[in-house]
């Protein structure tokens, strides 16, 4: 087992892309107006660059979830598999607003390859990219963690740890 106080982003982030594509959904928390945890399953795309990790969920903006963003902008992500991978990610989070971001959000899960892309528009309400229903969340990840579940299960694998 590997674990380093010192991974860098370049070395967690194509670890955590890839778990996190194949297993798909994430359970998100949020916190309320009362500082109390409030948790839901979402669908998070991920593009890594080389040198920078963004994370994307399309969502509906007028949401009690958007009512926790206002109050505090920050999320914990934790996917997990039944072969006990899993990988968490602590992020800052803003919308998108502009026409321009929410036509490229659109997009980018409808042209996703699977599993991770679909077509928004099974979403109900979501008949475009320009209706008041849809939104665009953006995660910046301050915090990353990667834990293959071989590591678990026959003490294989390497822990990734990655803070900004």
């Amino acid at each position: 087992m590997t674990a380093s106080t010192t991974q860098t982003l370049a070395d967690v982030a194509p670890a955590f892309v890839d778990m996190a594509h194949r297993i798909v959904w994430a359970t998100v928390a949020t916190t309320d107006r009362n500082g109390r945890p409030r948790t839901r399953v979402l669908h998070p795309i991920w593009e890594w660059d080389g040198t920078k990790l963004t994370g994307w969920i399309a969502t509906g903006p007028r949401t009690l979830k958007a009512k926790h963003l206002e109050h505090q902008p920050h999320i914990s992500l934790t996917y997990w598999s039944p072969e006990q991978d899993v990988c968490t990610a602590e992020c800052r989070t803003s919308w998108e607003t502009s026409d321009e971001q929410r036509r490229a959000g659109w997009d980018r899960f409808a042209n996703a390859p699977e599993p991770v892309g679909y077509d928004p528009s099974i979403i109900p309400g979501w008949t475009g990219p320009d209706v008041e229903a849809f939104g665009l969340l953006h995660l910046e990840p301050e915090r990353l963690r990667v834990f293959p579940g071989t590591l678990l299960l026959q003490g294989t694998g390497d822990l990734l740890t990655w803070s900004a």
